[in-house]
C-alpha cells in the first residue's frame, strides 16, 4: 500500500464512508494543494512564508471540511 502525502493524511483520503465521487475529488485536489505549500514551508527560509503556508493550510483544511459536508448533506436531504 502507497503511504500517504501529508495533504492526503490532513484531509484523510482514505475516510469517505458514502464513497462519493464529488468527496474523493474533493479532498484529492485540496490534499494536492496543502502538498504544494507544505513543500514550500519546507523549502523556504522566509519566516513570513513560512507562516503564511501554515495559516493556508490550516485554512483549507476546515475548508475541505465544510465542502464535505455540503457534498454529503445531500445525503440526508435526498433520503
Amino acid at each position: 500500500m502507497k503511504s500517504l502525502t501529508y495533504g492526503q493524511k490532513l484531509v484523510n483520503t482514505n475516510f469517505n464512508p458514502a464513497e462519493l465521487e464529488s468527496v474523493g475529488i474533493c479532498k484529492k485536489y485540496i490534499s494536492a494543494v496543502i502538498d504544494q505549500l507544505n513543500d514550500l514551508r519546507e523549502k523556504t527560509e522566509s519566516p513570513e512564508t513560512k507562516r503564511s503556508c501554515s495559516i493556508a493550510i490550516t485554512e483549507l483544511q476546515g475548508a475541505q471540511m465544510w465542502a464535505v459536508n455540503a457534498l454529503t448533506s445531500q445525503l440526508s436531504t435526498n433520503s
